[in-house]
């Protein structure tokens, strides 16, 4: 019998396992070439893997909600169409998947009484946890808050399950201690995330309870870590965009027709924001400890709003070497793909700085919290008719003019105000600045 292995492929860069979250094939089904065979997550997305080979799926080496490292085999195909015992399979997937080996001799079936229930350990502390950590971690008795504790290597200080085992090998030899903010003496690591306790909230009569999904607790995760990481600032400024709210209701329509393309303010702001980071280019950095990595590229990420409800950040690559137009192919492209679900993992990688469009939703002004490993974010309001004084040669005059508000947080700890409130300053420049007589 022909089979093929279904391997998991490299999800893009620093991505190292998936989470398998359903199989769209059932044993004995036939796949087609490209037919999508397994939902998966990672920390960045969520995506559909589709069959590399045609034939009849005879093996998921994976179950639902387990996690696979990139290159694992996780499925078979058989190309000549043979049948399938399902006893046999079962039992190749429980053999192919086994429960973590317990660590310093310790056996599985002797974890005592007290040792926390799986469900015990949950993604409600400030980092998220792997489904095969999780199961370490109650196999070995762990408790909640020694997990907590634990010093984690992977992204955004995930504990992995190198880190796990490491950990168990050395338990026994010396207490975990959580770190106590009254007590603890302050340290030379200026990003140390000291996790707080969580208020208890006891649901009344009649309250509907809703369990965040995945992504609404990655998000989570990552907002409450921001704001624990970075001490943020935010500056405020008035932008009088007349000119080119008035160009563009006049060029609309040409740029469809000449470009295929709808043309929205997004791609202008962002080419506004590329060129006063290219004055600014401090604005541009990550902090790794107490260095500062300043950015070749300038990537630029814009939050976007899914049919969920959730937000996701895909990346414009290279934004300082696109036109208006190449700004708005890749603004449509990645918008139209983020609401359609189909993101690919490098599309939301590799930011360097975002923006965030609040007038979308009626807001003239907002506190963005900055995406990490960034230093900065730019929250775009709406765009009003208010009445304004301007300056012409006969004197003062009231007239209704177009304006908007640009509010800039940043990391405080690398970013003084003078740098955060002269660059947001400067967007509003180039886009008060804007030619109204500019052509296609």
């Amino acid at each position: 019998m022909a089979e093929i292995e279904i391997r998991l492929p490299k999800m893009g860069e620093s991505v190292t396992e998936a989470t398998i979250t359903n199989w769209l094939k059932n044993i004995g089904d036939t796949v087609a070439m490209d037919e999508p065979l397994v939902e998966v997550a990672t920390d960045k997305v969520d995506n559909e893997l589709p069959s590399e080979a045609a034939g009849v799926l005879i093996k998921q080496l994976f179950q639902k909600d387990e996690v696979a490292k990139v290159g694992d085999v996780i499925a078979i195909l058989s190309t000549d169409g043979a049948s399938v015992n399902s006893e046999t399979m079962t039992a190749e997937v429980n053999v192919t998947s086994p429960a973590p080996e317990p660590v310093n001799g310790s056996k599985s079936n002797t974890v005592s009484a007290s040792a926390p229930a799986v469900s015990t350990i949950t993604n409600q502390s400030h980092r998220f946890y792997s489904p095969l950590v999780k199961s370490i971690a109650q196999q070995e008795g762990l408790s909640q808050s020694e997990l907590d504790a634990i010093s984690g290597t992977g992204s955004e200080g995930r504990v992995t399950k190198k880190d796990l085992l490491a950990y168990l090998e050395n338990r026994g030899q010396k207490p975990a201690t959580i770190p106590n903010p009254a007590t603890s003496p302050v340290t030379s690591n200026v990003t140390e995330i000291v996790s707080i306790p969580r208020p208890a909230v006891q649901p009344s009569a009649g309250d509907e309870i809703i369990e965040m999904d995945r992504m609404r607790k990655l998000i989570a995760d990552h907002m409450v870590m921001s704001k624990q990481v970075s001490p943020h600032v935010t500056s405020f400024v008035e932008a009088d965009v007349t000119n080119l709210v008035n160009w563009r209701n006049r060029v609309k329509k040409e740029f469809q027709e000449k470009t295929g393309e709808n043309i929205t303010f997004t791609p202008i702001f962002i080419e506004a924001v590329v060129r006063a980071i290219q004055d600014f280019p401090m604005i541009n950095v990550s902090v790794n400890g107490t260095t500062i990595i300043k950015k070749k590229d300038i990537n630029i990420g814009m939050a976007t709003a899914l049919p969920s409800g959730n937000l996701i950040v895909p990346v414009i690559k290279n934004a300082d070497r696109l036109n208006l137009v190449g700004l708005t192919k890749s603004v449509n492209e990645l918008a139209n793909n983020a609401r359609n679900n189909k993101l690919k993992p490098e599309d939301i990688q590799g930011g360097t700085y975002t923006i965030t469009n609040v007038g979308t939703f009626g807001n003239v002004m907002g506190t963005p919290i900055i995406n990490q490993p960034q230093v900065a974010i730019l929250a775009l309001g709406a765009i009003r008719k208010v009445p304004a004084v301007i300056e012409t040669p006969e004197g003062d005059m009231i007239a209704i003019r177009q304006k908007m508000f640009l509010s800039h947080s940043y990391d405080h700890r690398v970013v003084d105000g003078a740098l955060g409130g002269q660059f947001v300053r400067r967007v509003a420049d180039y886009l008060e600045q804007f030619d109204g007589n500019k052509k296609l």
